[in-house]
């Protein structure tokens, strides 16, 4: 039995070509909320097809994500509570997220990604969603606007943060060991919406740009701790149901 080999993807020919070429090499958005499907996607989109007609890999459009991500990050916990540095931190990471739906969409264009690729992408992922938490931690402890028990909220969004990135990355790696459709395979279904707009506060797309408030203490850490409570509760109802989900797998 001889293995099929794929033929390469033709050569991207400019930008336009790669912005044509990316419209039908888009993953599932069935789950996606709306920030992160209707925005953060096409952005991603733009950046792979600037991408495309260089010399950057996959791999290297990662990298520039987790620059951008991890200067945030430094910035939020490192520099004074501001509208300044809230507008710097907001930036750095909604730049970062665009090249992080962009590396994917790259390697689709080129004919799909390696598994070495997708290890790093996800360890990027993984690395910001922890960090990012702690990082708020710090600065509101350094600024002295939050004491007390309130600081275990960044505490607590981190642990729920890190426990929905495993617990969506383990749903599609059990879904695909055992042949169900993942996730990022339902590219036919047409997504709802209205679902899209519902889970918005669970949204990294939109924690982004919450920072900007930096600059009103009063108002972030309320809107801060509502995208907490909100994205808790998501992930309390997502457990039971991925929890039935999985068990039908075994039957």
């Amino acid at each position: 039995m001889t293995a099929t080999v794929r033929p390469a993807p033709a050569p991207v020919t400019g930008v336009a070509d790669a912005l044509r070429r990316l419209g039908s090499a888009q993953k599932g958005a069935q789950g996606a909320p709306a920030y992160s499907r209707f925005v953060n996607r096409r952005l991603g989109r733009l950046v792979a097809a600037l991408a495309a007609p260089t010399r950057l890999t996959p791999n290297a459009v990662t990298g520039i994500s987790a620059a951008f991500t991890a200067t945030g990050i430094a910035v939020l916990a490192l520099a004074r509570p501001g509208w300044l540095t809230g507008i710097a931190v907001s930036a750095c990471l909604a730049v970062g997220y665009a090249f992080d739906s962009a590396d994917g969409q790259l390697a689709r264009l080129r004919g799909g990604g390696s598994p070495a690729g997708e290890w790093l992408d996800h360890m990027v992922d993984a690395a910001k969603t922890s960090s990012l938490h702690l990082a708020v931690l710090v600065s509101l402890y350094r600024a002295g606007t939050v004491d007390g028990p309130l600081l275990l909220v960044p505490l607590g969004f981190c642990v729920v943060a890190a426990v929905l990135f495993f617990g969506t990355m383990l749903n599609e790696a059990l879904r695909e060991r055992h042949g169900a459709v993942t996730r990022a395979q339902r590219t036919a279904e047409r997504p709802s919406v209205l679902r899209s707009l519902l889970v918005v506060p669970t949204d990294y797309g939109l924690l982004c740009w919450v920072f900007v408030l930096l600059g009103a203490p009063a108002v972030f850490f309320p809107a801060y701790s509502l995208l907490f409570v909100a994205t808790a509760g998501y992930l309390a109802l997502a457990c039971v149901k991925w929890f039935g989900e999985i068990g039908r797998l075994s039957r």
